[in-house]
């Protein structure tokens, strides 16, 4: 009951006139970000990092939040209607979506993505107001050990998950980890990793790595990989009667339940995220169909309301560790907590207790934002389509400008927009040779936490080593490593696995094409 009362308190802070439009600006930012090629929510959110800094601290993170659920949203629209991904999570939409789109059911895919996400959305986020003060009780009762074991687990799992290659993701969340220590140590004072440079000695701010990994680094990116010429974007019928017929929602709502099942728990725990949740909820889809399995590949709508549903719901599923622990499982979510440390706000167990207020408005505010999408997504989907065609060097120079602004703005230094540069050289250079770049910004924000925990455990037993193992959950942590690297790497290779049999899918497609043109 008490929970309760907090999320109506909750509802009753966000539906003040003010932070309800706060709600909207971020879901329709999210949205028409997410619906652009190569630009996710972790780009938007830390873009716009430095500009919120005049808003209260409820109002940013209730605009990120919008941008967060937004940014799944949309990355559906360019997936069906453009066969090319807003971002990763979308990549299995845009097999089966495409295909209808391309036999003129556009709509009917749009609908069931948006009305899938809007079903999951929900439903995860119930499962969040349910399970994350839970979660935040038992956690309040762990001890430095405990604290240190939890970062140790989420170092491994996030630096051998993220990404394609193991070796890579340890090796950039190493790079990380040393950016992180950089500065002057706050227990004997000296300088450490600064080499000489006065400049360094705070250390450098984790808002200019972010805005220059994930929005320098990713457009310059998306730039050198950018296509000339106009882009062809495939045109959506007109009327709500072209949206879902009864047999499309008879054949969707399955998926729709199924998706959220499987991708809920998957976004709770660092195993990949909702990349690997769309990717089996695809494999689900395909191998529990009967009347409609030859219509994988060619269209099936089943393939784009499971695997939309389990993009959201593990987009829920991600903010429980998030909010309770402290710890980011995904790009986005590392992003989330550099908005929480630049507001002073360290996400963890007492979170709930010292910010009760904020939580549950950014819960009440995930409620309103889904409710928000659904009624966005469906009726503009004309105007979604509109921005799909802006020129892409108009928009990757205006994201430069903007990151070169923002950043200058944080202490109105040029130095700091040198820093952006080279970061986002760095950056770029990651995304080229296969490097993901979310484990360097969880390093980077996870590795001062670490070395504090470290040393308050070795303190207390004074240096003693034994002690950061003997107690039961820092022992059960580091088993879990072993169980969590297990089940990613499965995850994973079943994730391989099913997009070789996309390729191959697709690759049949092609080849059926061309031999009806030729004939």
């Amino acid at each position: 009951m008490d929970n309760l009362s907090a999320l109506m308190d909750g509802f009753a802070t966000v539906v003040q006139p003010a932070y309800l439009l706060y709600a909207l600006f971020g879901v329709f930012i999210g949205t028409a970000v997410g619906v652009l090629p190569g630009i996710g929510p972790a780009m938007t959110i830390a873009l716009l990092l430095p500009l919120t800094y005049s808003l209260d601290a409820t109002a940013a993170i209730i605009v990120f939040a919008g941008i967060y659920y937004g940014g799944m949203y949309g990355g559906s629209t360019t997936s069906i209607l453009l066969n090319t991904p807003g971002e990763s999570a979308s990549i299995v939409t845009a097999l089966e979506g495409h295909k209808m789109a391309r036999l003129g059911r556009g709509a009917a895919a749009l609908a069931t993505a948006a009305i899938g996400s809007f079903v999951a959305g929900t439903i995860a986020t119930v499962l969040l107001t349910l399970v994350a003060p839970v979660m935040a009780r038992w956690a309040v009762q762990l001890g430095e050990p405990d604290y240190f074991a939890l970062m140790v687990v989420a170092f491994i799992t996030v630096g051998a998950l993220l990404g394609r290659s193991v070796p890579r993701g340890m090796v950039a969340l190493s790079l990380g980890l040393f950016l992180g220590l950089m500065g002057t140590d706050t227990l004997t004072g000296q300088q450490r990793f600064t080499f000489g440079v006065s400049n360094l000695a705070d250390g450098l701010d984790v808002v200019i790595v972010a805005v220059g990994l994930f929005a320098v680094g990713e457009a310059l990116y998306v730039a050198s990989r950018m296509r000339h010429g106009p882009v062809h974007v495939i045109p959506v019928e007109k009327g709500w009667r072209s949206w879902m017929k009864p047999e499309d929602w008879r054949r969707s709502w399955k998926p729709w339940l199924r998706g959220t099942v499987i991708g809920f728990p998957i976004g709770t725990i660092p195993a990949g995220g909702a990349d690997v949740a769309t990717f089996l909820s695809y494999a689900t889809e395909r191998k529990l169909a009967r009347r409609h399995k030859d219509e994988f590949g060619k269209g099936a709508i089943e393939g784009v309301a499971g695997p939309e549903a389990a993009n959201n719901a593990a987009a829920s599923g991600v903010l429980v560790p998030l909010l309770t622990l402290g710890l980011p499982t995904t790009a986005t979510a590392a992003i989330i907590i550099v908005a929480f440390q630049s507001y002073g706000i360290q996400p963890g167990p007492m979170l709930f207790q010292t910010q009760t207020s904020l939580v549950w408005a950014l819960v009440a505010s995930l409620y309103i934002g889904n409710l928000m999408l659904i009624v966005l997504n469906l009726p503009l989907v004309g105007m979604w389509v509109k921005v799909l065609q802006i020129p892409r060097h108009y928009l990757y120079a205006g994201i430069l400008l903007f990151g070169a602004l923002g950043s200058y703005a944080l202490s109105f230094s040029p130095i700091d927009v040198l820093i952006l540069l080279v970061i986002g050289v760095v950056g770029f250079f990651m995304r080229r040779y296969g490097y993901p770049v979310a484990p360097m910004v969880v390093g980077m924000i996870l590795g001062p936490m670490a070395e504090d925990r470290l040393r308050r455990s070795l303190t207390i037993s004074q240096g003693d080593l034994s002690y950061l193992v003997t107690s039961p959950f820092a022992a059960t942590a580091y088993v879990s490593i072993l169980v969590i690297v297990g089940l990613g790497l499965w995850l994973k290779h079943r994730e391989k696995r099913a997009n070789a049999e996309l390729s191959r899918l697709g690759e049949e497609i092609r080849e059926e094409s061309q031999s009806q043109e030729v004939n």
